[in-house]
């Protein structure tokens, strides 16, 4: 078996279900790929790093909320076609603490909104319609 080029090899993304109140906390992403649908906080997990750490570390970046007791969830294995991307996606449920979010990155989500899990908004991020599609309900 040959060694993959780095293009070529699944990366682990860490996706934040944040709750609160029965809703989900959404962003619209711009500037990457994925742009215009919308998506939980989120990252790659680096070298090292928890998944817990990570989830805690993105959602501060990306939000400013200081989030509270993180519960593993499920995973979503995606495969991004046109750029020639794979990422397997571990699923957090983590509970929103308190403030408001903040798109502390504007340059790659557009604003935050909280919706219901029944209600989600059109185009989802394929992670988080990977996710749902999968019967998961948070």
């Amino acid at each position: 078996m040959s060694i993959p080029a780095e293009g070529d090899v699944p990366r682990v993304g860490v996706g934040v279900i944040v709750m609160r109140e029965g809703r989900v906390l959404l962003g619209q992403r711009i500037g990457s790929h994925g742009a215009g649908t919308w998506a939980p906080p989120g990252g790659y997990l680096e070298f090292g790093e928890s998944v817990e750490d990570c989830a805690r570390r993105e959602v501060l970046e990306e939000t400013g909320l200081r989030i509270g007791t993180v519960t593993p969830g499920p995973y979503a294995n995606n495969r991004f076609v046109a750029e020639h991307r794979h990422t397997v996606t571990l699923f957090v449920v983590a509970d929103g603490g308190a403030g408001e979010p903040a798109a502390r990155e504007p340059d790659r989500c557009a604003r935050w909104q909280w919706f219901a899990w029944s209600s989600l908004p059109e185009p989802l991020f394929l992670p988080l319609d990977n996710l749902r599609r999968s019967g998961f309900v948070p």
